[in-house]
């Protein structure tokens, strides 16, 4: 039991890196996000420091994954995603995905426009990509104006002031991606 213990807290410092690498965040940006000096980031990644709980913890959190995630403990329990329905804008998301590897998955149901919707752009760190599956979505980037058709998809920078909403009198049906802090949506088998 030691000897596997051992094992598994070693491959830690390797997917401390892997995911700070992936979310293109240096160990100064993580230090400040976690409290946890650099000199002790660098140590925990390079193998030379144990991981601890107290580490662990505000680590998991920083880059949005299960602790399991982080110590690479074996997959148990139940892959499905027991989707809720969380009413929004008058429509409803439909969350698809956990959010364990820094990428929310929605499905989004948006009403036909209210009579005098007013568009109220807004601005956020992160990206997000979208796909429609039915209807036809508006969408507002800056002072850009576009119609989405159904089978159509768009990616943005969420720091651009943005807005959507159904185009017309009929009901959107999209998939959202998001991801947190600047972090690029990308499909590996379509990169190379």
């Amino acid at each position: 039991m030691a000897e596997e213990v051992e094992r598994t807290l070693a491959g830690v410092g390797g997917r401390l890196r892997a995911l700070r690498t992936r979310r293109e965040l240096t160990l100064a940006q993580v230090s400040r996000d976690t409290g946890i000096s650099v000199s002790t980031l660098s140590r925990l990644e390079s193998g030379t420091r144990r991981p601890a709980l107290e580490l662990l913890l505000p680590l998991a959190r920083v880059y949005d994954v299960p602790l399991d995630e982080l110590v690479g403990a074996p997959e148990v329990g139940d892959p499905r995603v027991h989707i809720r329905r969380i009413p929004h804008r008058g429509g409803l998301l439909l969350p698809l995905s956990r959010g364990a590897n820094g990428i929310r998955v929605v499905k989004q149901i948006l009403p036909p426009p209210r009579a005098r919707e007013r568009v109220e752009l807004k601005t956020h760190r992160g990206n997000e990509w979208l796909y429609v599956i039915s209807g036809r979505l508006r969408l507002v980037l800056g002072e850009r104006d576009f119609v989405l058709e159904a089978g159509e998809a768009a990616e943005f920078d969420t720091r651009t002031p943005h807005w959507m909403g159904a185009a017309d009198g009929t009901t959107v049906e999209l998939l959202h991606l998001s991801g947190p802090e600047g972090q690029r949506i990308h499909l590996p088998e379509l990169d190379a």
